[in-house]
């Protein structure tokens, strides 16, 4: 532990509040939660639903979740046994990593990462090794892979629509790592909590939809992006019966169980009809020409993502030494918070030192303010 410290993220979510600013830092969601979401978990309040649900989560959630599996992802898993509601995506990486692997145990991160992974897994004494993704390209960079390959590879920690780079892993990239985790042998951590959140008539594709990763992959989702529910901490993990046996044991020993009210609210806005996820997307969207448009013309270059609601870019126009000097110079002008980029990438490397990462899941009002004071840049 000694040395872990606190996320940029949270840091800059701070320095952002002292001033008043407007934080595209952290992913905090803050658009409003479906009413059916807020009315499911009040309904369950008023009817006293307080005690410990099953370990796995309420078997009505976990159906329903398979059902969701089913229709969206073209899945199938059993709820009985292939299925635990945790305590957010993280909760699930968590129980995950510590069903499935050792300390002394090596798994490939993908660059740029999410924080949380990295420190999940330093946590539990697994040595990271680091892959990228090439954020011009918008595809996985396969040599990286392969260099970063070592006997004690166990897994590939990867997140499609991806936080923070934005790419959607293509069906190609699948069908590649299908025989890389065939070969060696290999544990696929996919997190897929972004799947509704595609741009541009992309599609998400599970890993697990390819038979060669069906039972090599521990696929881990949620609801805090969907619904707009960031503080409720309400996810999932999926995996073959066998790892599900023991990551279920190690949530109930974190955790006991997620939020029983909180549980039954997810329960209910699964209920919410097709067009609401339409809808979601269609935000994000408009929100990402906003965000992306006014980099540009503040003279960012930005990466424009394939999904999820993070833009990765590139300030070496404004001549800021680093990365975070540029994001102390730009809350400092702007009051606009942004995470340095090397925050997604291997300590001490020096990548991603020209990168700061926006996240624009806001209102569209704020982010019109903010996308205005990032114009103001080139003033």
């Amino acid at each position: 532990m000694g040395a872990l410290v606190q996320s940029d993220i949270r840091r800059l979510t701070i320095e952002c509040d002292k001033v008043g600013g407007i934080n595209l830092g952290q992913g905090i969601c803050d658009l409003p939660t479906h009413p059916l979401v807020k009315q499911g978990a009040i309904d369950a309040i008023n009817a006293g639903k307080a005690t410990y649900t099953h370990a796995r989560g309420l078997i009505e959630l976990r159906r329903a979740i398979a059902g969701k599996l089913h229709d969206f992802n073209g899945l199938d898993y059993n709820p009985e046994t292939e299925l635990c509601v945790t305590v957010g995506s993280s909760g699930a990486f968590a129980c995950a990593v510590l069903a499935t692997l050792d300390p002394g145990d090596e798994v490939i991160l993908v660059e740029p990462f999410y924080g949380y992974h990295l420190n999940t897994l330093l946590m539990a004494g697994i040595t990271p090794r680091y892959a990228r993704m090439d954020l011009d390209r918008m595809a996985l960079d396969r040599s990286s892979f392969e260099a970063a390959l070592s006997p004690r590879t166990r897994g590939i920690v990867i997140c499609t629509p991806a936080n923070p780079g934005g790419i959607v892993v293509s069906r190609d990239d699948w069908q590649w790592l299908a025989g890389l985790c065939e070969s060696r042998d290999l544990l696929l951590y996919s997190d897929e909590i972004y799947e509704y959140i595609t741009y541009d008539g992309l599609k998400h594709t599970s890993a697990a939809m390819l038979p060669a990763l069906r039972n090599r992959t521990l696929l881990m989702g949620g609801y805090s992006k969907t619904f707009s529910i960031t503080g409720w901490r309400i996810g999932y993990l999926a995996a073959p019966a066998d790892i599900m046996d023991k990551a279920a044991v190690a949530s109930d020993l974190l955790y006991i169980c997620a939020p029983h009210p909180l549980q039954r609210g997810v329960l209910k806005g699964l209920e919410a009809p097709a067009e609401y996820y339409e809808q979601m997307r269609r935000h994000y969207e408009q929100g990402r020409a906003m965000i992306c448009d006014a980099l540009e013309a503040g003279g960012f270059k930005p990466h424009r993502p394939q999904g999820s609601y993070y833009v990765m870019a590139d300030f070496s126009a404004h001549g800021w030494k680093d990365d975070q000097q540029a994001a102390t110079e730009l809350l400092r002008r702007t009051k606009i918070a942004a995470i340095p980029g090397s925050a997604f990438y291997e300590p001490g490397s020096g990548r991603g030192s020209k990168l700061l990462r926006f996240c624009y899941a806001k209102d569209l009002d704020v982010l019109a303010e903010a996308c205005n004071r990032l114009r103001s840049l080139r003033d």
